[in-house]
């Protein structure tokens, strides 16, 4: 049954009563009776509720009681992945339910997701939680779906099965499942995914042309274009009809060669030979990529299969096989077993009567499977991307050839004496992270996990180059070389500045802007020697920070003379960054210089720390406060994390800056009710982040700052933005969900707040180092802005994919965020 919901700027609530149906609280004066539904559709503006709009009340729903929701959900990052062609692999789930014992099928799908990653594609991990169907699955998710394995209320959910659990749920039924291979294929259509990794298919049962008991697998592979890439079918099957009717249903059939030559047999599942042979042979992963590129080129709407034999060394003697399914076959005709319960018998019959090794090749089967399935996915991406950048030619040179080739784009010299399109006032430093190590022979080992004071620790002691402002410099850099990115900083004349230059040369980074400091003033006004500066991490065995010792004196004792030409260098400047490292009255100086400069230019700001947040909030000597409220505003962005979001709220607090004038009309503007907005925080967000301030406290600072990306580790990202009257977001249907409150007193400047939740990319467990993380999220963040990115969920979760790069890296800005570049460029165009 479809749900439907009335457009919030015309209509008010929704009541049903005996007679039909209320309408209230509209902007035009009265009520109107409805008879129907049918007539209210007609005499109001409806829309169906997709995507990721959130109900509300005042929706209108078919039974009284019963409350929609989202049936399916697509997990933002494999939707923004998707829209870039970045490479994604969907993963079914019914392995976990009705295949894989607990706590094994959980591990599996851990490892599995873990290699899709590891081989450089997004795991789309695809089942039912609680009658909504799920693309994209959380760890916390996928464990509730392992946990449920062999609980009778767990379905096993294939096509035919996914309107009942679905309409179940709406009408409070809820119940978990796992996708089989049919109706993860669906899904992954519906959520633009190409490729699909796992372990066996279904097909045509023995004595099928008798019970017609075929797989729904198959039929799926006739009608949805979707690549699966598994060990053939699975062995009990009817290999030679299943051939047949894949055929029938248009489907092409190939086998990878593995090295081998001429025809080779379509894999027996659990044997590398079925002893029938494969209808089409494909040599490697980039082959068969594009041979989905081209069936996607013509449109056509069925899938594909792609068999990739069991790794040799795990491959089990045809014969001993083929007597365990015989057996398990038999026994599953005489004891009545069909239909979704024949498959889960017999599999687990052939594992009993293998004394448990089936379960230990099924395993070693699906990882090889996915690990060839995110290849192709790899492939597919960078054809789609090489396409999407027009940089392909056919080539003649072989005349039997029909292959497309697809060159390299080509990568834009930095010119030295271009304009910069980003400048970043920043720091750079020498970078030491010390991570604890407890020796295993330590009694107490078990028991320690933090540093012991008063006292030396062992540690693994890693340097690089850091500092905030080379990290987001370097962030930049990394994922848009169409962009000159300049970092304008300081290092002593010393060992430390003379390494630091020459690796900011090796990463390419400009170093024209980096001044080499011998003296400054320090806060007494006595002449000092400046140092470069370093800073040392203390981490306990988690990677989590402890102790942290900075210095960062030559960003406060350079004097602001040597600094005033940076609004020249920013005229033509798309943005600019600034950290918190610098001295405040040289943030302040610098801020107010680049907007009578440039009036074009962007500015964000780095809190860099808790200590160092505040700086911003300083009152001017004179009395005057540093930054301006809103349309005024010398800041445009900031991307604190909470505790540096409560710092600079507390700052602004205490020097007043909440009892200026024009912080007053800018708030009144907002049109949040005095009552407050409690509810719509927590709507919005959750209660505990609503209970600890945080919604409010960007409420406060945004006449000063209009975007706030509060990062908040675990739980995503906080966008909290004051709009403007003519933003599309305030009347596209799409973004009601996420208007906290619109303008109610007339402001030609002000139009109203956007406020949303997004949730983090990835739960990551193998943290390598946390140093650089929000750098390279900001990094990244202003790399796509500049190239002209709207500011949605699809670039911030580009921005918290490469912070998780950077999670699993021991550099400051782990390389690999490079990867990223294509993805954010056709999010760019």
């Amino acid at each position: 049954m479809a749900l439907f919901r009335v457009r919030p700027s015309r209509v008010g609530h929704i009541i049903q009563n005996s007679r039909g149906y209320v309408v209230s609280g509209c902007r035009a004066r009265g009520s109107y009776s409805v008879p129907s539904p049918s007539s209210l559709f007609r005499a109001l503006h409806i829309r169906r509720i997709t995507g990721d709009h959130q109900p509300e009340r005042g929706d209108l729903f078919p039974y009284e009681g019963v409350h929609p929701q989202r049936t399916v959900e697509i997990a933002g990052h494999i939707r923004s992945a998707v829209r870039a062609h970045s490479p994604v692999v969907a993963l079914e789930s019914t392995i976990y339910t009705h295949g894989f014992p607990n706590p094994e099928n959980f591990k599996l799908a851990m490892k599995l997701e873990r290699l899709v990653r590891k081989f450089g594609a997004l795991p789309a991990t695809i089942g039912v939680i609680n009658g909504v169907v799920k693309v994209g699955l959380t760890p916390a998710e996928i464990r509730l779906l392992c946990d449920s394995a062999g609980k009778p209320e767990t379905m096993k959910v294939s096509r035919r099965d996914l309107a009942y659990i679905m309409g179940l749920g709406i009408c409070g039924k809820k119940i978990n499942g796992g996708t089989t291979v049919a109706a993860t294929m669906m899904l992954a259509h519906h959520a633009g995914i190409k490729v699909f990794g796992t372990g066996g298919l279904g097909g045509v049962h023995r004595g099928g042309q008798d019970s017609m008991d075929i797989s729904a697998d198959l039929t799926e592979l006739g009608r949805t274009p979707v690549a699966v890439i598994s060990s053939g079918c699975k062995s009990f099957l009817d290999i030679p009809r299943t051939l047949e009717y894949l055929e029938t249903q248009g489907v092409t059939v190939c086998t990878f060669a593995q090295s081998r030559k001429g025809d080779v047999d379509l894999p027996g599942f659990y044997t590398r030979e079925s002893g029938v042979k494969s209808p089409l042979v494909v040599n490697d992963t980039e082959q068969a990529a594009a041979m989905i590129f081209s069936q996607q080129n013509l449109n056509i709407q069925s899938g594909m299969l792609l068999a990739n034999p069991i790794p040799e060394g795990f491959a089990l003697p045809k014969a001993e096989i083929d007597a365990a399914i015989d057996q398990a076959v038999a026994e599953a005709a005489s004891r009545g077993f069909h239909g979704h319960a024949n498959t889960p018998f017999i599999l687990s019959r052939i594992k009993d009567l293998t004394q448990g090794r089936s379960i230990e090749l099924n395993e070693a089967l699906i990882c090889s499977n996915v690990i060839t399935a995110t290849k192709v996915a790899k492939s597919l991406s960078e054809l789609h991307l090489a396409q999407s950048l027009g940089e392909t030619k056919a080539t003649n040179e072989n005349p039997n050839s029909n292959v497309i080739v697809f060159t390299e784009p080509q990568k834009k010299a930095s010119d030295a004496t271009s304009k910069p399109d980003i400048i970043v006032f920043g720091s750079v430093a020498v970078d030491l992270s010390c991570d604890l190590i407890v020796p295993e022979s330590d009694p107490a080992a078990s028991s320690i996990s933090s540093p012991k004071l008063h006292t030396s620790n062992v540690a693994a002691i890693t340097p690089s180059i850091g500092g905030v402002g080379h990290n987001v410099a370097l962030a930049a850099q990394l994922v848009s070389d169409d962009l000159k990115v300049i970092l304008y900083s300081k290092v002593g004349d010393d060992l430390a500045g003379k390494t630091i230059l020459e690796a900011l040369k090796s990463e390419g980074l400009d170093t024209s802007e980096i001044q080499v400091a011998k003296t400054g003033i320090d806060q007494s006004g006595q002449t000092t020697i400046l140092r470069t500066a370093q800073y040392v991490s203390t981490n306990d065995t988690k990677k989590d920070l402890v102790l942290a010792m900075a210095d960062m004196g030559i960003f406060h004792e350079t004097p602001y003379s040597d600094i005033k030409d940076i609004p020249e260098l920013a005229k033509t400047a798309r943005w600019f960054v600034g950290d918190a490292n610098w001295a405040s009255s040289h943030i302040r100086n610098v801020l107010k210089g680049l907007k009578e400069a440039n009036k074009e230019i962007k500015l964000a700001y780095e809190p860099v720390s808790v200590a160092k947040s505040a700086g911003i909030f300083l009152s001017h000597p004179a009395g005057k406060h540093s930054l301006k409220p809103f349309p005024n505003n010398s800041v445009d962005l900031t991307t604190p994390n909470h505790h540096e979001l409560a710092a600079m709220h507390a700052a602004a607090k205490e020097k007043e800056y909440f009892e200026a004038q024009e912080w007053w009309e800018v708030i009144d503007a907002l049109g949040i009710p005095s009552t407050g907005a409690r509810d719509r925080f927590v709507r919005l967000t959750n209660a505990k982040m609503t209970d600890e301030g945080i919604p409010l406290q960007t409420i406060q600072l945004l006449p000063f700052i209009p975007i706030i990306l509060t990062k908040l580790g675990a739980e995503g990202v906080l966008h909290t933005e004051l709009l403007k009257p003519d933003d599309p977001r305030l009347t596209d249907p799409e973004d009601a969900a996420y208007i906290l409150s619109r303008c109610a007193n007339g402001s030609t400047q002000v139009g109203g707040v956007y406020m949303r939740l997004y949730p983090a990319v990835e739960t990551v467990e193998d943290v390598v180092s946390v140093n650089g993380v929000g750098d390279t999220f900001l990094g990244v963040l202003i790399a796509g802005l500049a190239r002209g990115a709207a500011l949605n969920e699809d670039l911030i979760n580009i921005a918290q994919k490469a912070a998780v790069m950077t999670l699993r890296s021991k550099e400051a800005v782990s390389p690999e965020i490079k990867d990223l570049a294509g993805e954010l460029g056709a999010l760019a165009q």
